[in-house]
């Protein structure tokens, strides 16, 4: 379920202002508190391989070294990284999917690598109600272990990291689109190709806003094409994630992916079949959904979490 209001007029203007003030500030140069440029920020080596999500984790991955953020130094693993980077790329992941996906189930050292990142500030743990109001805990970057990450150039610049909880409501539907992404990584995987980085709604409508404030709404089609979308009922509709990936042959290409629930309305669900969205749903949804679609002689690609 995408994080924005359907009914958004007045959300769109605000955004329209917020996309002209951020290209105020892309055209101001970029600098820390203490003045100094990005470039020259204090940060220790990056480790000669990060493990990626298909990893094993072992016992080389999981040695610890010191990496420093200006003066403070935080006694991190090769694992612990990789963690915190699928936590700032998601906002927010259940900690038992995180144990499932990138520790294969070793509940041990989960939490002993996750103690770790959280008792040095790097990572915080909350409790929300999950699907069916069972508890569950989620984790996610602080602002320090954001800082950590960027300060040390351990992810892509292309890759846009995110820090702290939102509303408990956006903090679950985030980690959702985690399982949603580990679906589409086993499918893009099993076709022979890799993913390059995942942008989030948040990320996507500023850039779609910041061109509309900039090149007008007569240029909807060509703002959309340029962010791999598609105009529908002369408005951009948003997915909830894009992954970008390279192809078996080396071709760049993406999908565009939507968290669709039962709070869906008919209307909203014809917008993003009609957008080309694959759209997943939880079990017991895919029936009343095709429903939907079937009732507007509209297909689309509804996968079940």
């Amino acid at each position: 379920m995408s994080r924005l209001d359907p009914a958004r007029e007045l959300k769109d203007f605000l955004d329209t202002i917020e996309a002209r003030a951020e290209m105020a500030r892309e055209l101001e140069p970029t600098q820390h508190d203490d003045g100094r440029s990005p470039a020259s920020s204090s940060s220790s080596r990056a480790p000669d391989k990060l493990v990626t999500e298909r990893d094993v984790p072992d016992q080389s991955s999981r040695s610890r070294d010191v990496f420093y953020d200006r003066d403070r130094g935080y006694q991190v693993s090769r694992s612990e990284i990789r963690s915190m980077i699928e936590l700032g790329k998601f906002r927010a992941i259940a900690e038992n999917d995180l144990g499932k996906y990138l520790y294969c189930r070793e509940r041990k050292p989960l939490e002993q690598e996750v103690q770790n990142l959280v008792r040095q500030g790097l990572v915080r743990r909350g409790r929300f109600q999950g699907p069916e109001d069972s508890p569950r805990d989620l984790l996610t970057l602080t602002k320090r272990g954001l800082q950590f990450l960027n300060a040390n150039h351990l992810v892509s610049g292309r890759q846009v990291l995110y820090s702290g909880f939102v509303k408990p409501r956006e903090a679950n539907h985030d980690a959702d689109l985690y399982l949603l992404y580990q679906k589409e990584l086993t499918r893009i995987e099993q076709q022979g190709g890799r993913i390059r980085r995942v942008v989030l709604d948040l990320e996507i409508k500023r850039k779609v806003n910041r061109d509309i404030a900039k090149l007008g709404p007569g240029a909807r089609p060509e703002i959309a094409a340029w962010h791999g979308l598609q105009v529908v009922r002369n408005k951009i509709p948003i997915p909830d994630m894009q992954i970008e990936y390279e192809s078996r042959d080396g071709d760049i290409g993406h999908v565009n992916l939507e968290l669709v629930t039962e709070h869906y309305r008919g209307r909203s669900v014809a917008e993003k079949a009609q957008a080309g969205f694959s759209m997943y749903t939880p079990r017991g949804e895919v029936d009343r959904l095709r429903r939907v679609l079937d009732q507007q002689e509209l297909t689309a690609e509804i996968l079940s979490l």
